[in-house]
């Protein structure tokens, strides 16, 4: 699952505040809504206004709402969802063209978090799948080994 609201400190307030702005990319606005899950994480939460500043459209998944995530993220659309329900995904995935799914499930400790890792991903495909969306680009923690799973 996303880290909660606090983990990633990260607001941009200008040009200087993008970590990519030098990266020669080509942006592809007309490309279609992204959604971007994992938001409230250190990657999400630093991807975000890097999309945006790129003119694409963002769909921000989160799994509780918070009055600060319009502050944070203006501009997107913000959309609650949890990974471990499928009709959540369901609704977070319509209308979406590109998905970064940057969800892990650390949080939930050792015992669960192979079981709940596994769960999201098999929703994440089956409402993707009947979205029928262009792309996806995943950085989750499935490979993480055993001893070096993150304390709890």
């Amino acid at each position: 699952m996303a880290h909660s609201e606090t983990s990633s400190s990260f607001q941009p307030t200008g040009d200087n505040d993008l970590y990519c702005k030098d990266l020669p990319s080509t942006s592809r606005p007309t490309k279609g809504k992204v959604l971007v899950t994992g938001a409230s994480g250190y990657i999400g939460g630093r991807l975000i206004p890097e999309l945006l500043a790129r003119g694409y459209q963002v769909r921000v998944m989160v799994r509780a709402p918070s009055p600060s995530y319009k502050e944070r993220w203006p501009g997107t659309e913000i959309v609650t969802a949890d990974a471990l329900n499928l009709d959540q995904l369901r609704i977070a995935l319509r209308e979406v063209d590109t998905a970064y799914y940057l969800i892990h499930s650390f949080l939930m400790g050792q015992k669960e978090f192979a079981t709940a890792d596994i769960q999201t991903a098999i929703h994440f495909r089956l409402a993707a799948k009947e979205n029928r969306f262009g792309e996806l680009y995943i950085w989750g923690g499935w490979a993480i080994p055993r001893r070096n799973f993150p304390p709890t």
